[in-house]
């Protein structure tokens, strides 16, 4: 069944928001006053490294901007333990570092104190979240609005996209290359043209499934991790994320005719062997879903050919769309997961 033939069932508020995306990125665009503010803050900061905090798919958005800033910035970017400062009551010594909170409300207390312990020792506060009149926005020296609007449904989807999207904007201000600046004024285009895609080839190896792994690498690691969650929060299914290089140590055993793949991919030096593991895996009988590449024996899903930067956003809009289709397939509500709530708040 394609996804167009189930829509009548499938218009949830994760599907209304997610394919609401691209707007949310068509209202970051009408800020570049602000985001060149933001580059030209970092250029005269040059931060020694820089530091993100997040939790949940904010933290799936920052392992994308470390990717994203060590490869276009070169400055080395690693995640900070929020609980190192809001249990251990431990600061560290950041001086001179850019500390990038994520986060869609901007209100949960681990995070705050580890902005506040953070500050203190001199690091210079970045926050890209969605609720402008957030404690957190009110606490950072620089900030980004998602400009995402109300997310009604517990999985977060327009928000996530959003938090790429300006990650992306903040690097290519901060760095000043006008081909990645131009690549995402096409950026929502693209979204709209990613969204109409048809996955609905995954669906019968996805429907009965209880285990999944889903598996990037490089700049489609960020996407990996949020697939999956999506996967775990709205079908029910113990779905994990790793490298393609990752994979190949314990984990790649477990694969077989009733444990898939989904494999991404985008457009640089990671595909070549995203098709590798894909051919391996295809061999041994392994159920593989492929988007961004090619190889005999998988499942192919359409892809918008884009420059790698942007190609994570664009794969994530289409599994969205797709994933909402399969848990209302699955018998469940993917805007009201069992157990969880929109704004979750750890210490």
């Amino acid at each position: 069944m394609s996804l167009e033939a189930g829509l009548a069932v499938q218009r949830t508020r994760m599907f209304e928001e997610a394919a609401n995306a691209s707007n949310a990125v068509r209202a970051q665009l009408q800020d570049e006053a602000a985001i060149a503010a933001v580059g030209a803050a970092l250029r005269r900061l040059k931060p020694r490294t820089v530091i993100t905090c997040a939790r949940g798919s904010s933290d799936h958005a920052a392992t994308y901007a470390k990717y994203l800033i060590e490869t276009h910035a070169q400055v080395l970017t690693a995640s900070a333990a929020p609980s190192i400062s809001s249990v251990y009551g431990v600061t560290q010594d950041v001086r001179g570092c850019l500390f990038v909170a994520i986060s869609q409300s901007g209100r949960s207390p681990d995070l705050l104190a580890a902005v506040k312990s953070a500050k203190g020792s001199g690091a210079t506060i970045l926050a890209l979240c969605n609720s402008a009149d957030s404690p957190l926005v009110a606490a950072a020296d620089l900030s980004v609005q998602l400009h995402a609007g109300p997310e009604i449904s517990v999985a977060a989807t327009k928000s996530y996209l959003a938090s790429l999207a300006a990650i992306a904007r903040v690097v290519a201000a901060w760095t000043e290359q006008a081909t990645l600046n131009s690549v995402l004024k096409e950026l929502p285009d693209l979204m709209d043209r990613s969204w109409a895609l048809d996955w609905s080839a995954a669906l019968p190896a996805l429907e009965p499934a209880a285990n999944l792994y889903v598996v990037g690498r490089g700049m489609g690691l960020a996407a990996a991790q949020e697939i999956a969650l999506k996967f775990k929060e709205t079908c029910a299914m113990h779905a994990e994320a790793f490298s393609s290089a990752e994979l190949r140590h314990g984990p790649y055993t477990l694969l077989g005719k009733t444990f898939p793949a989904f494999l991404i991919a985008q457009h640089d030096a990671t595909q070549a062997g995203i098709e590798v593991l894909a051919r391996e895996l295809a061999r041994r009988g392994v159920p593989i879903l492929l988007a961004g590449a090619c190889a005999p024996g998988a499942t192919l899903l359409p892809s918008i050919e884009a420059a790698a930067e942007i190609a994570p956003i664009l794969l994530v809009q289409s599994a969205y769309r797709m994933i909402a289709t399969l848990s209302v397939r699955r018998g469940l509500n993917p805007d009201h997961p069992p157990h969880l709530h929109k704004i979750t708040e750890t210490v």
